[in-house]
């Protein structure tokens, strides 16, 4: 059954001058819990936002706010090769938030992903982060474009992304790679605290090694609020000062630490 898409146009959308679209993008508004509110929101022009879809949990209905063809504006500089939804919840929701008491947001997800996917001819396929920065063609979420996208954090670390992707006609393949057992010995600290959006200076160091570890990070060079979000779970977890930030002593334990 094809969705219902419930027009409530956004003046906020430009041309995408002749770019193909690649990429289906996945958001949450953080704030917005209704299609309707999310396209009143849209409609104003001084918002200078916009997205083409959203998903509430009415069942088998988005609301359509940009027409495909054009470019939404949701996702800085990767917004004229996406087409793009916005799920009516947030980054924070944990895994059963979603698969509890959201079921129908999903399905709504799934099957746009599955229009979209068909309208594109484009794989239902996750790609990670290196494939959505490049010239992976697939579905993705807003965090896997790093700072080309706009370096955001949804639709976050619980939302049940290999869930939506079959549900969309998907397969996942394999799976995350299994936690990297650490080598007991720290690369030089560089010198730098990583804190409020710093770029360089180790930072995709940092991020590659907290996935290796099995951590789920966006490695895109730049120390955002998913990174300090992680880093605070990570001091967290091995007894470190929580604050967020990567010093000494939790650059070193990235390495050295053991995995639990």
């Amino acid at each position: 059954m094809a969705l219902k898409r419930v027009w409530i146009p956004s003046p906020n959308y430009s041309s995408r001058g002749g770019a193909g679209v690649r990429l289906i993008v996945l958001h949450t508004a953080e704030g917005a819990r209704t299609i309707e509110s999310l396209g009143n929101f849209f409609a104003s022009s001084s918002a200078q936002v916009s997205s083409h879809t959203g998903a509430d949990d009415k069942a088998n209905t988005v609301g359509e706010y940009v027409k495909r063809g054009n470019k939404a504006w949701t996702s800085a500089n990767a917004n004229p090769v996406a087409v793009q939804i916005e799920a009516c919840g947030f980054a924070s929701w944990s895994t059963s938030e979603w698969q509890n008491n959201h079921k129908n947001m999903l399905n709504n997800i799934a099957a746009w992903i599955a229009e979209e996917a068909k309208a594109y001819g484009l794989p239902i396929t996750k790609l990670n982060s290196s494939q959505a920065q490049g010239s992976g063609r697939g579905v993705c979420q807003h965090r896997d474009l790093g700072s080309w996208g706009g370096g955001h954090s949804d639709c976050g670390n619980g939302f049940p992304m290999d869930d939506v992707i079959r549900k969309a006609g998907g397969v996942v393949t394999g799976g995350p790679a299994p936690p990297t057992a650490p080598s007991g010995k720290a690369p030089p600290f560089p010198g730098t605290l990583l804190k409020d959006f710093t770029q360089g200076k180790g930072t995709r160091e940092w991020q590659q090694q907290m996935s290796n570890r099995g951590w789920r990070i966006g490695v895109d060079d730049m120390y955002g609020s998913e990174s300090a979000k992680v880093c605070r779970q990570f001091q967290s977890e091995k007894g470190l000062g929580v604050d967020g930030v990567v010093g000494p002593e939790t650059w070193s334990a990235t390495w050295t630490a053991p995995v639990t």
